[in-house]
């Protein structure tokens, strides 16, 4: 059967028996529908005191266009805790349509180890994105507005910073020309469209402690510089209020459940590429509350949502990961080593062999935080027992733990062995987690900091344009704010075509921008885009639906 068929045919436990078994009382519960909910501010008003649990971070080496199954795998470990008689809870971050009409489909997992309802979810599930791309683009619409009607401000409509976002990849609206057609429509400008998991609005959301947070970092916003070269933020604007309502329910965690019933929050859903690729603060903090042992995960490889994870979120809300989880496949490491898409169901021991390399790679760099690791081998149909042998021998070789994962065809009962591993370094080892840099470094160094000790670049070319804005920003006093780098997931530098575990690179940042009410500075590499385009054949063309509305296609 296919995902959706498989999902389709779940029969799911009312949320009310999800949240009861998850120690969530009735009245804080706000229900879109039968299994969906909200959870209200009075639960974390309630859970603050309570210890925390232990904090399972699952990751991945650098996956193939198709992606390698981490969110599976997170689902299929929360699964198989709970049949260990675990108390376990997942959080995950929210699907975004562009992926699910792209080419890589939903962020739901798949086969038996998914969250549902799989297509609510894949969707508009409770209209957190949607309530996302209102708030951006609403302040959007309030500036040009103060450009129409007598700019007060002296704003400088050459040096607009804040962009438009659509929740969908469109490839047309990356650069735009606005305000065309006459006096009464606006004041001509260069414009751009960003896809909303990548805007501030979104890392904001994931970022906020809570609603009030949540209005001080929207007032934070950079939008623009004035003709003397000085800021005008979201607050001068007269902006952040009305966007604190548009925003006031999708600040809340969502509570959905797995296909066996375990709880999942699912809260936010920033990319990992071009955005901090972690889930909300509130929905892991509140996860680490309500269950012994939290799994998350973050996007991408861990070059990308681990880094992230470790240097922005972690920060932020003061997270101590006790183990990671290091998503590899048979698949992706045969095209690290040179496979081409098409043919990596061949099976080729050689070529994964030389592309081990890359989860090498990550091993090293998830070790540098001071977390110990488990290598998780997510198992495809056209997997050989050889091949999985050959990943299985080179972990133990490293002296790293390794488990064979079957969530995708077997449920939780295919990860009690992955969940057993865990369990052990759980009990036998205290993580020493720290961070990669400190924030007191310079922007530049944290910059190579991140190049050279995790993409493992020999050095570091920072454009002019870039220079002259991180410059500007360490002025603004904003110089101790984490970086977060926009990337290429396919490899390790910011070069698509370089796989395994390239030597003697140079990475390159074309930009550095401020996201002052997240509380980091973006850095663009290589060719990387903030607005995806759709593929010549996008999974849109298989999605349909019937006469009594039941969705086909979805993936």
């Amino acid at each position: 059967m296919t995902d959706i068929e498989i999902a389709q045919n779940c029969q799911m436990q009312p949320i009310t028996e999800i949240a009861e078994k998850a120690g969530i009382l009735p009245d804080e519960l706000e229900l879109y529908g039968k299994y969906k909910a909200k959870l209200s501010a009075d639960t974390w008003k309630r859970l603050e005191d309570q210890p925390d649990g232990k904090l399972v971070l699952v990751t991945a080496i650098n996956p193939t266009p198709a992606g390698e199954g981490k969110t599976t795998t997170t689902v299929g470990l929360g699964q198989a805790m709970a049949q260990l008689g675990q108390n376990a809870m997942i959080a995950l971050r929210e699907p975004s349509l562009g992926p699910v009409f792209g080419i890589k489909g939903g962020a739901a997992g798949g086969g038996y180890a998914q969250v549902v309802p799989m297509e609510d979810i894949n969707l508009h599930f409770t209209g957190d994105m949607h309530a996302i791309t209102a708030a951006n683009n609403l302040l959007c619409a309030m500036l040009d507005n103060h450009l129409q009607q007598g700019n007060e401000l002296l704003i400088d409509p050459r040096r607009v910073l804040f962009t438009r976002v659509l929740d969908m990849n469109d490839r047309a609206l990356r650069n735009i020309t606005i305000g065309l057609g006459g006096k009464i429509n606006g004041v001509p400008r260069e414009d751009h469209f960003m896809i909303t998991v990548a805007s501030e609005v979104m890392a904001i959301l994931c970022l906020a402690r809570d609603i009030t947070d949540l209005k001080e970092r929207l007032g934070n916003i950079l939008v623009a510089y004035r003709y003397d070269g000085t800021p005008v933020y979201a607050r001068d604007l007269g902006a952040d209020g009305a966007m604190t309502a548009l925003l006031k329910d999708a600040i809340k965690p969502n509570l959905v459940q797995t296909l066996e019933g375990t709880p999942c929050l699912m809260h936010g859903g920033p990319f990992a590429n071009i955005a901090h690729g972690c889930n909300s603060v509130q929905a892991t903090k509140m996860a680490l509350k309500l269950a012994d042992i939290a799994i998350t995960e973050a996007g991408f490889g861990a070059d990308l949502g681990a880094e992230k994870f470790f240097d922005i979120k972690c920060r932020a809300a003061e997270l101590k990961p006790a183990c990671v989880v290091l998503v590899a496949t048979v698949r992706a490491l045969k095209y690290n080593g040179g496979v081409a898409k098409a043919d990596l169901n061949q099976p080729d021991t050689a070529a994964l062999a030389r592309g081990i390399v890359n989860l090498d790679a990550h091993i090293e760099n998830i070790q540098k935080f001071g977390v110990p690791v488990v290598v998780a081998i997510n198992a495809f149909p056209t997997d050989t027992a050889e091949e999985m042998d050959v990943i299985r021998k080179h972990c133990e070789e490293k002296g790293v733990r390794v488990a064979l994962s079957e969530v995708f065809a077997k449920g939780g009962a295919g990860g009690t062995a992955l969940a057993q591993q865990v369990l052990e370094v759980l009990e036998e080892r205290t993580a020493d987690f720290h961070p990669l840099y400190a924030l007191e470094q310079p922007l530049v160094d944290k910059i190579r900091a991140i190049a050279t000790e995790i993409y493992g670049a020999a050095e570091v070319n920072i454009l002019p344009a870039a220079q002259k804005e991180l410059a500007s920003i360490a002025e603004m006093g904003y110089g101790d704010l984490p970086i977060c780098m926009a990337k290429t997931q396919y490899s390790l530098s910011d070069d698509a075509s370089q796989l395994g575990r390239p030597k003697g690179f140079a990475i390159t940042v074309r930009t550095a921008r401020l996201s002052a009410g997240a509380g980091f500075v973006v850095c663009e590499t290589g060719a990387i885009m903030t607005m995806p385009g759709l593929p010549k054949k996008p999974a849109a063309l298989s999605i349909d639906v019937d006469a009594d509305g039941k969705i086909t296609g979805l993936f």
